[in-house]
């Protein structure tokens, strides 16, 4: 049932004050419910990634032809997924484009890692690269662990390193521990144990209690009870590797955590610092009529306790303590960035801004891989 059409349909019951606030829950509910991934391993597109349908035109040689669009012209790195189907494209072949002389958009395909592309297929763009776990997508050793949460177990994979400092990562709105596999091939050049970690409303982990996610609000005692566990098997320090809600979930566990001590860095990407905005854009992309926002906040509000103002003001950013690279760029549309150079104007002493362009939400690595690799192992070095 569509948001208009469950207004319409209570107003016919209930009356138009009780229908209106009906339909902003139901609209809350349905911008912050954890997705739900099909049997094949597929499912809604990461948030900010919605409106990057592209239909399949022609492919082989190493190269994919798909419609022509702003999404099909982003710079980097890529999955590109259907229903079934999962792969990765590269840069964008200008030349390539113009000699084909039609209304397409001509990119390096790098691989196909599941399924098979087929013309006419319609794809997404997404941010997450590689799919399946690290020893299949990437050929690296890991271990499934079992992490005690304070919902439940929580899955994590753990990547072996011989370092005392250990790397925990979260990802963010929409997607899943698959997401921050991106990084996983830089940490272990590094060195650097790992713990990727499946948090409660993933799969495999526990629901929240109240079905919806809190932006990073409560999941991060899920982050907390990581850090805990990498301290029990031999972690010295910890570095919080976040994306979106993520990394709000890492901000907040450096300052609330029993064991902030321990939390030697901070790499947060794109995070959600302002979560009435980002709950907007959310509803928006579901269709949301702009006069039912006012009653998604309260319903939001409600139901989840989130206070007036940015959650910036929660993890206040005068008990930060520890250096932090932020890294997020001014094509965010979900979590807006200027939430972070306020973020990082408020402590200039601990706090590094890298800018981002032509990135959507959580895409700063896919924008530029490399140098966003090297800008993570300036930060990192001082800190191993």
């Amino acid at each position: 049932m569509g948001l208009r059409t469950a207004a319409v349909a209570a107003t016919s019951v209930l009356g138009a004050g009780t229908a209106a606030l009906a339909a902003g829950r139901y609209a809350a509910d349905a911008a912050l419910r954890p997705p739900r991934r099909r049997a094949d391993g597929t499912g809604p597109p990461p948030v900010g990634f919605e409106g990057t349908r592209l239909t399949v035109h022609s492919h082989g040689d190493g190269k994919i032809a798909v419609t022509r669009s702003l999404a099909a012209h982003l710079p980097g790195v890529y999955g590109l997924t259907g229903r079934g189907t999962h792969a990765v494209v590269g840069r964008v072949l200008d030349s390539e484009a113009e000699q084909a002389h039609v209304h397409v958009v001509v990119r390096e395909l790098d691989s196909i890692s599941r399924g098979q592309l087929t013309t006419g297929s319609t794809v997404r763009l997404t941010p997450q690269v590689y799919i399946g776990d690290p020893g299949e997508a990437l050929g690296l050793e890991y271990t499934e662990v079992e992490i005690p949460g304070e919902l439940g177990t929580l899955p994590a994979w753990f990547l072996p390193g011989d370092r005392s400092t250990w790397v925990i990562t979260a990802h963010g709105l929409g997607a899943t521990r698959e997401h921050p596999m991106v990084m996983l091939p830089f940490y272990r050049r590094q060195r650097l144990p790992v713990l990727n970690l499946a948090y409660r409303g993933d799969p495999g982990a526990p629901e929240p209690l109240d079905g919806i996610s809190h932006l990073g609000d409560t999941e991060w005692r899920d982050l907390d009870a990581a850090i805990r566990y990498a301290v029990r098997y031999g972690a010295r320090r910890v570095i919080l590797h976040g994306w979106s809600s993520g990394a709000t979930m890492a901000l907040h566990a450096a300052l609330n955590s029993s064991l902030r001590e321990r939390v030697s860095g901070l790499v947060l990407d794109s995070p959600v610092l302002d979560w009435q905005r980002t709950l907007r854009a959310l509803a928006g992309t579901r269709g949301t009529p702009r006069a039912l926002m006012p009653l998604v906040i309260r319903a939001v509000q409600g139901r989840t306790g989130l206070p007036e103002g940015q959650l910036a003001a929660i993890a206040d950013p005068a008990r930060l303590h520890v250096p932090t690279l932020l890294l997020h760029g001014p094509d965010d549309t979900i979590a807006p960035w200027d939430s972070s150079r306020v973020l990082a104007d408020s402590r200039e002493d601990l706090i590094t801004l890298h800018r981002v362009t032509k990135a959507p939400h959580a895409a700063m690595w896919n924008a530029d891989p490399d140098d966003y690799e090297e800008k993570v192992r300036r930060f990192i070095t001082p800190l191993m």
